[in-house]
Formats: structure tokens, C-alpha cells, sequence
């Protein structure tokens, strides 16, 4: 996966008027932390950041080049943004830095391809899981796994166990979850449609008609009143 580089300052002020008025200038207020050190105060080009990483998917090798010593250069994943309730716009980021050489566990999408036997017999694919954990160096955090459902026939399903991942990655899971199925055509229950009364044969419907209209046995015919 190829590493993303971000432009982030230094800011020195806090609260909650000095963040609206840098969210006004285009800029969001952020930090950047890690194992054993104090979070450092720091602001990203709101445009800058949208380009280069809203439309990511999964977990990403961030290098922020900045002014300061102490944090150009660094690498780091996003650990958090806040957004706008509404806009969805960034308000507030966490940027987590990360040793390249250490192993770390991230989130990683799943892409599914090829049509499923299953489908092709009138089941529907179903997938269950949209990503997993990995654990892998933070320079071989791939950008998704594929997940080939061709072979799937009717019931059949994919646990995590199954994946094929790209090496030097390892699944992290405590249960081995299924991943995908292809479910079963839904029956669809028809009833039949009677002549005359609802749910009688033409034939029946027509006797009970009849014999509705006929006098009772021993009831005395009905006179006119002149």
C-alpha cells in the first residue's frame, strides 16, 4: 500500500472558539500521539485532507511531514475523526504514530468477486462481514482482501479461517466468523384464484348459489298480496 503524505502545523491554543475560528479558515484542529509521549497540538489543510484520505477505505500509512522536528517524518494511522453530525464534514482528528518495524493489528475491507454457482441457481449472495482484523508491519497493511465467492453453491459459506490474505498479514479473530453465504431462493406462496365464492371450486360455487335461492323443504310458498 502506498504511504499518504500530509502536510500538518503546530497550534498552540485549545478550546472550543480558537477551534471554530480555525475550522472558518479552513484548517482542522488535530493531534498526534503515540505509545509514551504527550500528545502534540497540531492542524491539517481541510481540502488537503479530504483529497487525500475521505474516500479510503480501511487503514492507511500516514507520514506527516511538519515544521516540527519532533513530528517530521513520523508515521502514523488515523485513530479517530470527528465529524459534523450533518455535513460529515472533519472536525477533529487523532493521528496515532506507529513504529514501521513493529507488527500492529488494523481493519481491513473486503471485496468480494465473481458470481457465485449459488446465484447463478437462483440464491442470493449474502455477505455477512464487510471487513477484518489483521495484524501486519505497518509498511504491508493491504488495501483490501479479495474474496473469490465463484465456487459458493447454495448454503454453503466462508469463514474468516478460509481467506486467502496477503503475506505477511494474519487474521485476528476469537471466533471463526462467517464471512459470506449464498441463501437460499425465497419461496414465493401463491393461493388460487376460485369463480364465484372465494375460495370454492366454479362448480361448488354455483351449487351453493343455487341451492341458497331454492325454498327450504316444507316451508310454504310465498303469496302476493293483492
Amino acid at each position: 500500500m502506498e504511504t499518504v503524505l500530509l502536510n500538518v502545523e503546530p497550534r498552540q491554543s485549545v478550546g472550543k472558539g480558537e477551534a471554530g475560528r480555525m475550522r472558518r479558515g479552513g484548517k482542522v484542529p488535530a493531534v498526534f500521539y503515540g505509545p509514551g509521549k504527550a500528545a502534540a497540538l497540531v492542524c491539517v489543510d481541510a481540502r488537503e485532507f479530504l483529497f487525500k484520505l475521505a474516500g479510503l477505505e480501511g487503514s492507511h500509512l500516514i507520514q506527516l511531514l511538519s515544521p516540527q522536528p519532533e513530528i517530521n517524518e513520523k508515521m502514523a494511522l488515523l485513530k479517530e475523526v470527528q465529524r459534523h453530525p450533518v455535513t460529515s464534514a472533519p472536525l477533529h482528528i487523532d493521528f496515532y504514530e506507529v513504529d514501521v518495524n513493529k507488527s500492529i493489528e488494523v481493519t481491513v475491507p473486503l471485496r468480494f468477486v465473481g458470481k457465485a454457482q449459488g446465484v447463478t441457481a437462483g440464491g442470493s449472495l449474502q455477505p455477512l462481514r464487510r471487513d477484518i482484523t489483521v495484524e501486519c508491519l505497518p509498511r504491508e497493511i493491504p488495501e483490501f482482501i479479495e474474496v473469490d465467492v465463484s465456487g459458493l453453491e447454495i448454503h454453503d459459506v466462508i469463514h474468516v479461517a478460509d481467506l486467502t490474505l496477503p503475506a505477511g498479514a494474519q487474521a485476528v479473530y476469537d471466533t471463526n466468523d462467517a464471512v459470506v453465504t449464498v441463501a437460499p431462493p425465497v419461496a414465493v406462496e401463491t393461493k388460487p384464484v376460485a369463480e364465484g365464492i372465494e375460495g370454492a371450486p366454479a362448480e361448488e360455487a354455483a351449487t351453493a348459489t343455487t341451492e341458497s335461492a331454492a325454498p327450504a323443504a316444507g316451508a310454504a310458498p310465498k303469496t302476493e298480496k293483492k
